[in-house]
C-alpha cells in the first residue's frame, strides 16, 4: 500500500521537477539567439568590408607634440593594397616643428611609395603645423569659416630673472660654449643670443615655406607673401590658393573616392583609439581641452598663437 502512494507521489512530483529544467533551456536558448544577433550585428560591418577596396580616415587632432601614432597609422594604411586611399582631418592649431616635418614627410612618402590617394579634410582649425602637414596631401578642403594658414614660427620664452632676485635665490652656470646658455630663463637676453636664435627660426620659416610652395605647387615668392603668421579664413585661403576645394568631411571622403577611382559609397575605415583611463578622468574632470606639456628648454613651433 504503501509502495503504491509512494510511487503516485514520485509520478507528481517529476513533472514539477522537469519544469524548472526545461525553463532553463528555454532562457538559455533565448539568450543563445540574443548573442547571435548582437555578434552579427558587431561582426556585420567587418564581415561586408572583407575584400572590398577602402578609404582610411586619420585623424589628426588637438596640439602635435608627437609624430609617432600618426606616422605609423599612415604607413599601415600605406602598405594596405586595398586601401586606395587616404582622409587627413585636421583639427590643429599646429605644434612643434619636428612632429609637424615628420608628419608631412610620412605623407609625402606614402603618395609617391605607395601611390595612395591623399586628400586633407580641415576642420575648425587647421593652421600653422596643421596647414604644414595638410600642403603634404593631393587635394586640401576646407570650411569656410576654417581657420588656417598661420605660416610662420614661433618659440616662446620665460624670463624669471626679477622673480628669483625677489625671493633671493640666484642661479649659477658652469658652461663651456659662448652661446650654450642661450634663452636661459635666469639672464637677460644679449643682442647676440637674439641674433643667433633668430637665425634658427628664419631657418625654419624658410623651411616651412618651401614645403608649402612644393606641396602646392607655387612659387616660393607667392607663399612668401603670405607667410608673416596671418590666420586665414577657409574662404580666404581657397582664394590664396593654399586650399583647393570648400567642404566638409564627406566631401573629402567623396573627393578621394573619386581621385582614386573607386566607385559607389566606398567602406571609410579608422583605426579605434585605445582608451585611456587617465585621459578620460582628466576629460571628466577639466573637460577636453588637449593637454600642453611643460618644456623646461626652447622649442620650436609651427603654431598658432594659443
Amino acid at each position: 500500500m504503501n509502495d503504491g502512494r509512494l510511487a503516485e507521489r514520485m509520478d507528481e512530483e517529476q513533472p514539477r521537477r522537469n519544469a524548472p529544467r526545461w525553463r532553463r533551456r528555454v532562457v538559455w536558448a533565448v539568450a543563445g539567439v540574443a548573442g547571435l544577433v548582437i555578434l552579427g550585428n558587431v561582426l556585420a560591418p567587418d564581415l561586408a568590408m572583407v575584400g572590398r577596396e577602402r578609404i582610411a580616415l586619420v585623424r589628426i587632432e588637438g596640439p602635435i607634440l608627437n609624430s609617432r601614432a600618426t606616422v605609423d597609422e599612415v604607413k599601415a594604411y600605406g602598405d594596405d593594397p586595398l586601401v586606395k586611399a587616404i582622409v587627413l582631418r585636421i583639427d590643429s592649431p599646429g605644434g612643434g616643428v619636428a612632429p609637424s616635418q615628420e608628419i608631412y614627410h610620412a605623407v609625402r612618402r606614402v603618395r609617391e611609395d605607395n601611390g595612395k590617394t591623399v586628400v586633407a579634410s580641415m576642420g575648425s582649425v587647421a593652421a600653422s603645423g596643421g596647414y604644414y602637414i595638410a600642403a603634404a596631401s593631393d587635394h586640401i578642403l576646407a570650411n569656410p569659416g576654417t581657420l588656417t594658414g598661420s605660416i610662420g614660427v614661433i618659440m616662446q620664452l620665460a624670463n624669471v630673472e626679477t622673480l628669483m632676485d625677489n625671493i633671493g635665490v640666484k642661479n649659477i652656470v658652469i658652461k663651456s660654449g659662448r652661446y650654450k646658455d642661450t634663452g636661459s630663463p635666469f639672464r637677460p637676453m644679449a643682442d647676440e643670443d637674439r641674433r643667433v636664435l633668430q637665425s634658427v627660426m628664419d631657418d625654419a620659416h624658410r623651411q616651412f615655406i618651401e614645403a608649402v610652395a612644393d606641396g602646392r605647387s607655387l612659387d616660393v615668392a607667392d607663399v612668401e607673401r603670405l607667410a608673416d603668421g596671418r590666420v586665414l579664413t577657409g574662404q580666404q585661403a581657397k582664394d590664396a590658393r593654399l586650399v583647393d576645394e570648400l567642404g566638409g568631411l564627406h566631401a573629402a571622403v567623396t573627393r578621394a573616392a573619386a581621385m582614386s577611382g573607386l566607385t559607389g559609397v566606398p567602406p571609410v575605415v579608422e583605426t579605434p583609439r585605445q582608451f585611456s583611463f587617465r585621459d578620460w578622468l582628466i576629460g571628466s574632470l577639466f573637460g577636453h581641452a588637449p593637454a600642453w606639456p611643460m618644456h623646461t628648454g626652447m622649442t620650436l613651433m609651427y603654431l598658432m598663437a594659443l
